[in-house]
């Protein structure tokens, strides 16, 4: 898989699938916050921390969708980030091509679509079962940019899980678990649009102005379906916390793991996700997982991870000696 060049990584320098770094989430370009003590927990704690507040941030976007319906949430989370980093970076509007700007306003659309349809299946299936089906899209960019045939058994192995997992949930919603694939498709467009955006935009310029297009987006749909529930000060309050938890925390914390780790380990850290997802689901949402689901959620967490080794592994065989 190849990895994109990003002045600093998206939620991956190499995606839980292997390709670009991060991704549900952080952007190439992510604010470089100053070490403090959050860096006293060691890169391996500090990206696990982001997975925690990721996925905890989901689980709270669900108990939030019965008063603020599911793009309502996601109009507030776009919204409260954007401003959060529009604020923190203050990002330059002239002196960008038109070329610039389509790029990352494609990434803002890629990023609100991404959201959006993500919250729409965990607004119908369980939180870990969404996350698991949404990690295919970057897993399936990994095998497509990949030239070894051995990624073709990662992708059977993932497909094996999703069969498991449609076999083993009798109540799986299809229309929910139709959004969180498109979600993933998403996502691997999402991969590709930050790196991009990561060499085109300084700093977190791009990311701030990408989650600004997004919010604008979502807005008058949020407004359409909520009304205005949205303007309730307790709707506001746990709807910044999900942009907090969702979104500003976790890409600082990623970043700072991403100085002092490589990004290939940090990538297969991602692929851990839908095991962290699923215990979000069951410690907030009491969304307990069979056996099967587990066995389900374990498959495609093994293929992400033997994707995104076997990518990372091939450059180093191909460096020369000299």
């Amino acid at each position: 898989m190849s990895t994109p060049d990003t002045t600093a990584p998206n939620r991956q320098s190499v995606t839980p699938a292997g390709t670009a770094a991060p991704a549900s989430r952080t952007g190439p370009d992510d604010p470089a916050p100053a070490p403090g003590r959050w860096a006293a927990l060691g890169p391996v704690g500090l990206v696990l921390a982001g997975g925690v507040s990721v996925q905890f941030g989901g689980a709270l976007a669900v108990t939030l969708m019965p008063r603020a319906g599911a793009l309502g949430v996601v109009a507030l989370r776009l919204l409260v980030a954007a401003v959060v980093l529009l604020a923190v970076c203050r990002p330059k509007l002239r002196g960008y091509s038109r070329a610039d700007w389509g790029t990352v306003v494609t990434f803002g659309v890629a990023m609100a679509a991404m959201n959006g349809l993500f919250y729409q299946s965990v607004a119908r299936i369980p939180l870990g079962t969404a996350v698991t089906l949404e990690v295919l899209g970057p897993l399936a960019l990994s095998v497509l940019v990949s030239r070894r045939a051995l990624n073709l058994v990662w992708a059977g192995l993932a497909l094996a899980g999703v069969f498991l997992l449609g076999g083993g949930v009798r109540d799986l919603d299809p229309l929910g678990a139709a959004f969180a694939l498109s979600a993933g498709a998403m996502w691997a467009a999402y991969i590709v649009f930050s790196a991009r955006t990561g060499r085109r935009f300084p700093q977190a310029d791009g990311l701030a102005l990408a989650m600004a297009v997004g919010a604008l987006l979502f807005l008058p749909l949020g407004v359409a379906e909520s009304g205005a529930k949205l303007l309730d000060p307790v709707t506001l309050g746990l709807g910044a916390a999900v942009a907090v938890l969702s979104s500003v925390l976790p890409y600082t914390l990623e970043l700072l793991a991403l100085r002092r780790m490589p990004a290939s380990t940090f990538a297969i850290m991602m692929s851990l996700e839908p095991a962290l997802a699923a215990t979000a689901g069951f410690l907030v949402l009491d969304q307990a997982l069979s056996a099967v689901e587990a066995a389900a959620i374990a498959l495609v967490i093994a293929a992400s991870m033997g994707a995104v080794r076997t990518q990372t592994g091939r450059p180093k065989a191909a460096v020369p000696e000299a």
